[in-house]
This record gives structure tokens, C-alpha cells and sequence, in this order.
């Protein structure tokens, strides 16, 4: 695996395998990479020829009361983690690098990021989408890959893609958990072991809602109730949002007759969750295999 900080040195490695007729993967992350990662490396690694990773901690999708100082970096413990996966090319820009001085330009993203996390984290996904193209314009991928768990994220990206007409395709790659059900994440390893016990309660709900939801329910409102029961079960977790929404516009759903996803969020201890699952649709029924 080689490593690279500059655009013109990464840029130049996937020159030279697209000249040899590779096709290239690529995972942006922002670090502290755990299993979830992985598994989107593996996935990108079994498309592709060649796989490239960003790690780069992006502050504009950050806000001022959040976590940029204080967000997991190890990127020793990183390498190893991807080199193992069998990733080819490692890219850690600077926050220099990537916005270099006098650099003006963002990317709105629109009605997608109104709703939920956008209006919760105001400018989030403004930060999200403008680094996602920039990593685009640099890497210029065949396939990009991103993770369920991160659900308007992964809607977001792949309407960004589409309406700047990026080339490559974006493959969503279902959310990894632990044993207990709770959804991989950089952030779990603020959670105290008390914490980490009552986080768990977010995959509960949505699977409650999921169960009621298989036996025939399609209220959106019915549904919101079963997961707003199952957490005033657990007081260790403050709810922000537990919803039913279309799979596709992220809008509220009052009765369900096509695509819907349940999305929560939730804070324990300090720390802010998020967790979706899908209801009445198979994941991988929507992977994109071409343009």
C-alpha cells in the first residue's frame, strides 16, 4: 500500500492504473476506521482493481459545539487496518490541501439536507457535499462507496453525483453492527460501558418498528409510536428523532406504500447516534451496478 499527501502524487498513481486498464475504488473516510470501514474496503476491493482511501477529518462539516478537536485520530492504527484490507492507495491531505487559501466555493445540497441532521447541525451537510466533490475531482473513481448507517449522508451523495454529473457510480454498502446490534461507529468509543449498554437501544427500535411493520402496520405515525415506546424503556438515551420516511426524499411518510426507511437519533451521555434500518425493501436490491 502507498500512502500519499499531495493531489498531483495520488492523482498521478490512478493515471498511471487507468493506463493499464484498472479500474479504481474509492472509500472516503474520516479515520478512526473500524470493521464498518472494512467492510467497505473489502466490498470496493472485490469491484475494483485498484482501491483508494481518503482519511481526512473535514472541518466544515463540523459545527462550533462539535467534536472537531476532539474526533478519534490514529492514523498509524489506520494504515494497518487498510493495508490489511488490501487498499492500494492511502490519501491524508492537510486541511491546506484541501482548501487551500482563498478557497470560496461550497456545495448546497438542498431540499435532502433540510430535514433531520441537517436541521439539527446547521451547514453539516454543506461541509459534506463540497469535500465529497472535491475528493471526486481528485480520485475520479469508477465506483464510490458509502455506508447505510449514514443514511441522508448516502442520499445526499448520491444525488450530488448525479446533478453534477460525476461518471462514477455510488454503491451504498449495508451498515455493520456489533453482536448486540449496535450500528458500527467512530463516535461508540466516547460511550462509557454504561453508555455503550444503553446505546443499544436504538437498533431495539428500529427493529420494533421493523417487526410491526412486517406483520402488516403501514402507519407512519403507528410505527414512530412502537419506537418512541421502545425508548422510554431506556432513560440512558435522550431521543432527538425516531421517523418514518420515503426512502428516496427523506420526507415523512403518514402511510406507507412504497420505499421507507426509519431513521433515529439519539444522545447517550454526550454523545450524539444515528441509526436507520429499511422497511420492506432488500439492501442490496438497490446497489447501482452501472450507469
Amino acid at each position: 500500500m502507498r500512502t500519499f499527501d499531495s493531489v498531483a502524487a495520488l492523482r498521478a498513481f490512478v493515471r498511471a492504473a487507468r493506463q493499464d486498464g484498472k479500474t479504481i475504488g474509492f472509500v472516503p473516510t474520516m479515520g478512526a476506521l473500524h470493521e464498518g470501514h472494512v467492510t467497505l474496503m473489502k466490498r470496493a476491493k472485490s469491484d475494483c482493481d485498484i482501491v483508494v482511501v481518503s482519511i481526512f477529518v473535514n472541518p466544515t462539516q463540523f459545527g462550533p459545539s462539535e467534536d472537531f478537536t476532539r474526533y478519534p485520530r490514529d492514523l498509524s492504527a489506520d494504515s494497518t487496518l487498510a493495508q490489511r484490507a488490501g487498499v492500494d492507495a492511502l490519501f491524508t491531505p492537510s486541511v491546506e490541501t484541501i482548501y487551500p487559501p482563498g478557497d470560496r466555493t461550497v456545495v448546497e445540497v438542498g431540499e435532502l439536507g433540510i430535514r433531520w441532521e441537517g436541521e439539527r447541525r446547521p451547514g453539516h451537510f454543506r461541509g459534506v457535499a463540497t469535500v465529497c466533490a472535491k475528493l471526486f475531482q481528485i480520485v475520479r473513481p469508477d465506483r464510490a462507496y458509502f455506508g447505510q448507517k449514514d443514511y441522508q449522508q448516502l442520499k445526499i451523495v448520491e444525488r450530488l453525483s448525479a446533478d453534477l454529473f460525476f461518471p462514477h457510480v455510488i454503491v451504498p454498502v449495508p451498515t455493520v453492527r456489533e453482536k448486540d446490534g449496535l450500528a458500527l461507529s467512530s463516535r461508540n468509543a466516547y460511550l462509557s460501558p454504561e453508555e455503550r449498554r444503553g446505546a443499544r437501544v436504538l437498533s431495539r427500535a428500529l427493529n420494533a418498528a421493523r417487526d410491526l411493520f412486517d406483520s402488516g402496520e403501514r402507519s407512519g405515525s403507528a410505527l414512530e409510536s412502537e419506537m418512541a415506546r421502545v425508548f422510554a424503556e431506556d432513560p440512558r438515551a435522550e431521543v432527538d428523532y425516531a421517523v418514518v420516511v420515503d426512502a428516496d426524499t427523506l420526507e415523512p411518510l403518514e402511510s406507507i406504500h412504497e420505499k421507507a426507511v426509519a431513521l433515529v437519533a439519539a444522545k447517550v451521555g454526550a454523545t450524539r447516534l444515528i441509526d436507520n434500518i429499511l422497511l420492506g425493501m432488500d439492501f442490496d436490491a438497490k446497489r447501482q451496478t452501472g450507469r
